[in-house]
């Protein structure tokens, strides 16, 4: 017979391991946003890319920061892979949800705001799970090994 007390002894448990799955997942997040924009702010710096605000329409500049930021997608997949408590698929499952929907989110803001063709952010958008999953994978693959 279980005691009246376990489900409160295993409360602080399930909790625990639900609070750092938000925190591995957010840190995952905030590390492609901070890891994106300093990439971008570089850019800008150098004047590659026009000054913040202005539009972006050279299909070549929008393909440099496509290409970093399908090479941080794979990076977050990797970290919340890493970090993550338990079921790394499933964190990178969560997260890459997370950025479909802010890269969906980003496809509305740009078709609302002319700053460079809409293609753009709809590439982020359809990337955002496949790239996650792929560094959750590539991490997968590596512990396997090790």
């Amino acid at each position: 017979r279980v005691p009246m007390s376990t489900p409160v002894a295993l409360a602080p448990a399930r909790s625990t391991h639900l609070g750092r799955s938000v925190v591995v997942v957010t840190a995952a997040l905030v590390a492609n946003i901070v890891l994106s924009l300093g990439a971008d702010q570089a850019f800008h710096a150098l004047d590659v890319y026009p000054p913040w605000g202005q539009p972006m329409h050279e299909p070549e500049l929008n393909v440099v920061a496509l290409s970093y930021r399908l090479v941080f997608g794979v990076a977050s997949g990797w970290i919340v892979a890493l970090l993550a408590p338990g079921a790394p698929k499933r964190h990178a499952l969560i997260l890459g949800a997370i950025a479909t929907t802010l890269g969906a989110l980003g496809v509305l803001g740009a078709a609302q705001v002319e700053l460079g063709p809409l293609w753009y952010p709809v590439a982020l958008m359809i990337s955002a799970y496949p790239t996650v999953r792929l560094g959750a994978i590539l991490h997968e693959r590596r512990a396997r090994r090790a």
